[in-house]
Formats: C-alpha cells, sequence, structure tokens
C-alpha cells in the first residue's frame, strides 16, 4: 500500500512538474510575440495598462518610445507630466514642468551666484518611484533613483543642466549640445 501511495505521489509531482513547464514555455512564447509587436509599435500595451493602473483615466495621454523606456506626457490635475516605464513595464519616474521659483531656497541663491550672468532656463522636477531601482535617464545621462530638480542655465551658446537634490545641493549635471 505505501508503495501504492509513493508512486502515486511521484506520479502527481512529475504531472505537475511537466504542465508547470509547459506553462513557462507559454510564457516565454507570449513574450517574445509581445517584443516583436512593441519593436514593431514602439509602445507596449502593457506598458499602458501599468500607466492606467497607476494614474487612472486620462484623456490626452501621449505615447512614445524614448532611447531607453515608455514615455507618456499627459495632464492630471492640470499639472502637464511625463511618466517613464521600463522593460518590465514598471513605472521607474515622473517629470514636472517647474518655475525656477520653485526648487529649495538655498538652490536659488547658490545658482544666482554662481551662475549670475547665465539665463535660468527650462526647470523640471524629477520624482522617482521608489518602488523601482531602475536608474533614470534625463539629458542624456543616466543617474541614480531619487528626487532631483534639473535647472538649465545658458550663457551665449553655452548651456548646462544643473542637478538640485531636495535638500538644496546643486551639481553640474550635463552639458547641452546645440
Amino acid at each position: 500500500m505505501k508503495t501504492f501511495i509513493t508512486s502515486a505521489i511521484i506520479a502527481a509531482l512529475a504531472i505537475t512538474g511537466a504542465q508547470a513547464q509547459t506553462l513557462a514555455k507559454e510564457i516565454r512564447k507570449e513574450n517574445k510575440t509581445e517584443k516583436r509587436a512593441e519593436a514593431r509599435n514602439g509602445v507596449s500595451a502593457r506598458s499602458k495598462d501599468s500607466f492606467y493602473a497607476d494614474f487612472g483615466q486620462v484623456n490626452d495621454a501621449q505615447w512614445s518610445r524614448g532611447p531607453q523606456f515608455d514615455e507618456v506626457t499627459f495632464t492630471k490635475d492640470g499639472q502637464k507630466q511625463t511618466a517613464f516605464y521600463d522593460d518590465h513595464f514598471m513605472l521607474v519616474g515622473t517629470t514636472f514642468n517647474k518655475k525656477f521659483a520653485d526648487i529649495p531656497a538655498k538652490a536659488q541663491k547658490e545658482i544666482e551666484k554662481q551662475f549670475k550672468n547665465y539665463a535660468i532656463g527650462a526647470v523640471i522636477e524629477y520624482n522617482d518611484n521608489e518602488n523601482n531601482n531602475t536608474n533614470m535617464l534625463l539629458y542624456g545621462t543616466q543617474f541614480e533613483d531619487a528626487d532631483h530638480y534639473f535647472v538649465t542655465v545658458t550663457k551665449g551658446k553655452e548651456a548646462d543642466v544643473l542637478m538640485v537634490k531636495t535638500d538644496g545641493q546643486v551639481s553640474f549635471f550635463s552639458t547641452l549640445r546645440k
């Protein structure tokens, strides 16, 4: 009797293992098919699904495939923003257009002092998704996860981007090519 029960358990485990392998193969095949479709269309349907789960119904979503992420620009609560989704269809972070007055006062003083002959240009706030460890790419430069402001300063043909931490610390980030 023990032999029969042991044999039945082994057979059940073998069947379950075979079913798991078949399911894994089907999932891989489905992912390959989706990746081929994404290569043709650019933006993943799964990124779009994640976006609507993250932000709810948004009527003016405009999608594009960026150099590293699926990107969607939209307006939510009167604020124009762009959200970035990685290859795992997870939100990496969101950018917002801001004003120079929105950055920490300490940073404003530092920038006005160090770059007094420069014109202040675009100011972007980056809000990181702390649940995703994917590093962000802005202005062609990758940086580690954290919330930051990015301030463009120009003088003649020279344009630089400064990174401002939420505590007001300012550092050079990138040079913009014209």
